[in-house]
């Protein structure tokens, strides 16, 4: 029997303080993201789950003096240097512990709301998330946590319709491009997405985009659960 723990960091996002499902006005993506916490703590009760609300406390925009203190060699760092990165060695720390990332990350004018920019401005990060080394042959850069497998599954919400691959408005999407882009760079590549739409024009394609999102949310949860159960599985030797 499997009793090694997987380690959830749940984030949400969104400017909506509730959920769609429970508040008037509330958000579609924290509906969807604790729908996913909830069913997975359902089937695995004693994983532990660490949640970071970056819509209502965002972290603090990167700056000048954060970026000097990130690109001094940490023996060098004076003390405003250490309390200024303190916050993003938080964020870093709590990456770093998850096997699984459920981030509920609405669409803002076509991109990530400003305090998920800022978390991820956070973690990806010089000499904790990523290497560098000028003179390195071949690629001067790296990913640090590529050395175990990690999952980011990405919910989102959209107001208008068509901003999946291939679709209508595919080009105007710069949510899951340049989420995976900068998870892929520190290397988190298992990147799942699923959305909902039609969110400005709400009544039945609204309701139709929801069911089918909370469906797909559920099997998401089902499939890693089975892929985590199938890795736990002890392998048996045949002649």
């Amino acid at each position: 029997m499997n009793t090694q723990a997987t380690t959830l960091l749940h984030l949400d996002a969104s400017a909506r303080a509730g959920r769609s499902d429970v508040h008037a006005h509330g958000s579609h993506t924290r509906r969807l993201s604790a729908r996913f916490v909830t069913r997975w703590r359902a089937a695995r009760t004693h994983d532990p789950v660490h949640y970071r609300d970056l819509g209502q406390c965002p972290p603090s925009p990167v700056d000048g003096q954060w970026i000097h203190a990130a690109f001094t060699p940490e023996a060098a760092r004076m003390p405003w240097m250490r309390q200024r990165l303190s916050e993003s060695d938080a964020l870093v720390d709590e990456l770093v512990n998850a096997d699984l990332i459920v981030a509920g990350v609405p669409m803002y004018n076509f991109g990530v709301p400003s305090g998920f920019k800022a978390y991820i401005d956070n973690i990806v990060r010089v000499g904790r998330t990523f290497g560098f080394d000028r003179a390195r042959q071949g690629e001067p850069y790296w990913p640090l946590l590529a050395e175990r497998p990690r999952t980011l599954v990405l919910l989102g919400s959209r107001g208008d319709f068509g901003y999946g691959p291939g679709e209508r408005i595919a080009a105007m999407n710069h949510v899951e491009p340049a989420v995976r882009t900068a998870f892929g760079y520190i290397g988190i590549t298992d990147v799942r997405s699923i959305a909902v739409e039609y969110d400005e024009f709400g009544g039945e394609r609204l309701a139709a985009s929801l069911q089918e999102a909370e469906a797909a949310v559920d099997a998401l949860v089902d499939a890693l659960l089975d892929k985590r159960a199938d890795a736990a599985s002890p392998r048996v030797a045949t002649a």
